[in-house]
């Protein structure tokens, strides 16, 4: 499947890729292209729309991109180490109100971090930044086997 978002990809946009990949669709196929293009190219290439305003995987409220994909796809239900992740990802990307989420203010400096590296291409940034997702995503796993589910702060 074939999955579009806007161009200049920031934490969201770099997440929800991670998280398509590796519990929605092993073979996804990810468009980068300038905002105001995404739902015209998105309907002539039968591509589903992330992180931009108006769409079903987008913003909600308080919660981010991510977390409506992982309602949608129910993948917290199949993977309870997403529940933390979820968290950690929409204080990132979000004013951290919602679950006041420790792990998310290292997340937001790091993510920023890549953004002043130098990367000129989205799928370089994926390809790049997606390593700190699996080793999050580890740091979570952990986190629930030792009884912590909602982190190593709380």
């Amino acid at each position: 499947m074939k999955w579009i978002t806007r161009q200049g990809v920031k934490l969201d946009g770099v997440a929800c890729p991670w998280l398509i990949k590796r519990f929605v669709d092993p073979q996804a196929e990810f468009l980068f292209v300038p905002l105001e293009r995404v739902l015209e190219v998105a309907e002539r290439e039968g591509a589903i729309p992330y992180d931009v305003p108006g769409v079903e995987l987008g913003h909600h409220g308080k919660e981010c991109s991510f977390n409506a994909i992982v309602k949608k796809y129910g993948l917290a239900t199949r993977d309870p180490v997403l529940t933390l992740l979820d968290k950690i990802v929409n204080g990132a990307d979000t004013d951290n109100t919602l679950w006041n989420q420790a792990e998310s203010a290292g997340l937001n400096a790091i993510a920023e971090g890549f953004r002043h590296l130098g990367y000129n291409d989205d799928h370089a940034m994926l390809a790049a930044e997606w390593v700190v997702y699996d080793a999050l995503y580890a740091y979570c796993q952990e986190m629930v086997r030792a009884g912590k589910p909602g982190g190593a702060w709380r």
